[in-house]
C-alpha cells in the first residue's frame, strides 16, 4: 500500500474525491489546498470515447487559448538564414540546424516544442526516433513547419497550445495556473473543449466526452465531468 505524505493525507481528508465538483467549486478546491511554495499549474484530462488504435479516431490539433496558459514555452527552432536570426532576435537559445540535431541527440531535452522551416526537415525527420514519442515531431497540420518563424513563435507564447490523445484515448494539457482567476480558467477550459467537440469522429453516436477531471501540478483530480458537459449545451 502507497504511503500518502502529509500533504497527500491533508488534501485527501479535506475533499470528497468521489463527488462530482463544478468548475468554480474545483478551482477554489485547488487554490484552498495548494500549499507548495510555487505556482502551479492547472491541468485537465479529457477521457474522450475513442478507439485509440483507429488511426481515423485519433484526435489531434491546436488552440489558442483566450486567456494563454502562464507557462514560459521552451521552444527549439530548426532553421538557418533569416529566419534563425528571427528566431534568435526573440530569445530563443536552441536555434540551429546540423549542431542543434547533435544537442538533441546527444539528450538536450530543455525544449517543450520544436518549430522547423520546411527545409530544414530533412534533418528533423531525423530525430523521429527521440521526437516522435513525445509527440514533438513538427508538423503542418500543427502550424510547427513553417516559413513564418516569427509568427509562429509569438502564437505559441500567446498561449497556443498542441493537443493529442494519448493510447488511452485521453487529452492532457495545461489550460492555465493557479493564481489565474476562476473565471479565466474556465474560459480557457470552455475553449478547448468547443474545439475538441468539433473533431468529434462522425461514426461516434455516444457522448464524446467520457469523464473529464481538473487537477494542479501537485495536487489531486476533481470530476468536473456534469459541468463541462452542461457549459456546453
Amino acid at each position: 500500500m502507497i504511503k500518502l505524505t502529509k500533504r497527500m493525507k491533508f488534501m485527501y481528508e479535506n475533499i470528497n474525491v468521489k463527488k462530482q465538483f463544478s468548475i468554480e467549486k474545483a478551482i477554489d478546491k485547488l487554490k484552498t489546498l495548494s500549499k507548495v511554495k510555487f505556482i502551479e499549474s492547472i491541468d485537465v484530462a479529457i477521457i474522450l470515447d475513442i478507439d485509440p488504435k483507429k488511426t481515423e479516431q485519433n484526435i489531434r490539433g491546436i488552440i489558442s487559448l483566450p486567456y494563454g496558459t502562464g507557462k514560459n514555452i521552451r521552444i527549439a527552432v530548426f532553421a538557418d538564414g533569416k529566419e534563425a536570426i528571427q528566431a534568435k532576435e526573440l530569445g530563443i537559445k536552441l536555434v540551429g540546424m546540423n549542431d542543434l540535431l547533435i544537442k538533441i541527440t546527444n539528450g538536450e531535452k530543455n525544449f517543450d516544442i520544436v518549430i522547423s522551416t520546411p527545409e530544414a526537415m530533412n534533418l528533423v525527420t531525423k530525430l523521429g526516433p527521440i521526437l516522435g514519442p513525445k509527440g514533438l515531431m513538427p508538423n503542418p497540420k500543427l502550424g510547427t513547419i513553417t516559413n513564418d518563424i516569427n509568427k509562429t513563435i509569438k502564437k505559441i507564447r500567446d498561449g497556443q497550445i498542441n493537443f493529442r490523445n494519448d493510447k488511452n484515448g485521453i487529452i492532457h494539457t495545461i489550460i492555465g495556473k493557479i493564481n489565474f482567476e476562476n473565471k479565466k480558467i474556465k474560459e480557457n477550459l470552455k475553449s478547448l473543449l468547443k474545439i475538441l467537440k468539433k473533431y468529434k469522429p462522425i461514426q461516434l453516436k455516444n457522448n464524446f466526452f467520457k469523464k473529464i477531471y481538473i487537477s494542479s501540478t501537485m495536487g489531486i483530480s476533481l470530476n468536473i465531468t456534469k459541468d463541462c458537459i452542461d457549459l456546453l449545451n
